[in-house]
């Protein structure tokens, strides 16, 4: 799949359904396996494993080895989206529940449609493109209304964890709009494992500067968490996070943000599926709003490159 090209429609969908669907599912990834493995180790771990699947795999195919500024463009862009990103939500996750995370989240679209439009990489947003925002930021208010929080794993500092994730998505959408302009490699499969090794080294750095590996024990890691581990290894590190930066290439920044709208609304279904939570109509509600943000959004999108 080349960056270069004009993706076909299939392709695009493809990724879309990635970022939406399975990256909605690793919340709840997310705080299964970090009942029994401590956050950052589990999280830099995950993505070192993945990356260097990637890697090898993508140098095994024939991608010639990246140059030195290559790596170091990669180790920016895996700081911001995996360290403070992805390495802030899962700390986050301790504090509050996953479906405030995600919910979190969703400010994304919002910082980089605005951070975009400061920077200049991004063009000023339309009406159709503002009024899907601020549809979006709608529909998760209902939505973070919505009575009923999940077990955590240290209750009481519910502060911290929102402004733990607030931060990961800032952080996570000044990484995006710089890999808008720089790209480690021309092949985005090489470029996301790259990515990966550098943020999962540096959560890796932070685990075994806090102390998490003193103590830590492989044999009471219960069998949820170790699949949970898989899941987010493979679907939510390999997969979900190439789709995100094969997207970053070739649509606008907002438009491939718009999976923190979606994402909320697939955590909602999976527990009315999986823990028999009912939605009910302020949840409905909430999940229409941000239906009709993305497809603000995507209209809004496309009269421009």
């Amino acid at each position: 799949m080349s960056a270069s090209s004009s993706p076909s429609r299939a392709s695009l969908l493809l990724a879309f359904a990635a970022v939406y669907i399975i990256w909605g599912s690793t919340y709840l990834g997310i705080r299964f396996a970090i009942d029994s493995i401590p956050p950052l180790l589990m999280a830099g771990s995950r993505y070192t494993l993945a990356g260097a699947l990637l890697y090898g795999f993508m140098r095994w195919r024939g991608e010639p080895p990246p140059s030195r500024q290559g790596w170091l463009t990669a180790c920016i862009i895996g700081v911001c989206l995996l360290g403070f990103g992805n390495g802030g939500v899962t700390l986050g996750e301790q504090y509050i529940p996953t479906g405030l995370a995600a919910l979190l989240v969703a400010t994304v679209p919002m910082f980089l449609a605005v951070l975009g439009w400061a920077s200049g990489i991004s063009p000023r947003p339309r009406l159709l493109v503002a009024a899907g925002l601020a549809a979006g930021l709608g529909g998760v208010y209902l939505l973070a209304r919505t009575p009923g929080a999940g077990h955590v794993a240290r209750p009481g500092h519910e502060s911290l964890g929102i402004g733990l994730v607030l931060l990961a998505a800032l952080v996570w959408a000044i990484g995006s709009l710089y890999s808008k302009k720089k790209q480690p490699a021309p092949s985005p499969f090489l470029s996301g494992g790259m990515q990966m090794l550098c943020g999962g080294a540096a959560m890796l750095v932070v685990s075994l500067l806090k102390g998490e590996a003193a103590g830590f024990d492989l044999g009471q890691v219960t069998s949820t968490s170790w699949l949970a581990y898989a899941y987010l290894v493979t679907f939510g590190s390999i997969v979900g996070f190439t789709a995100y930066i094969w997207l970053l290439r070739v649509v606008e920044p907002s438009l491939a943000g718009t999976y923190a709208f979606v994402n909320p609304v697939v955590a909602v279904v999976l527990g009315w599926l999986f823990l028999h939570e009912v939605p009910n109509p302020q949840m409905l509600g909430g999940a229409a709003l941000i239906v009709l943000a993305v497809a603000c959004v995507v209209l809004g999108g496309r009269t421009r490159k």
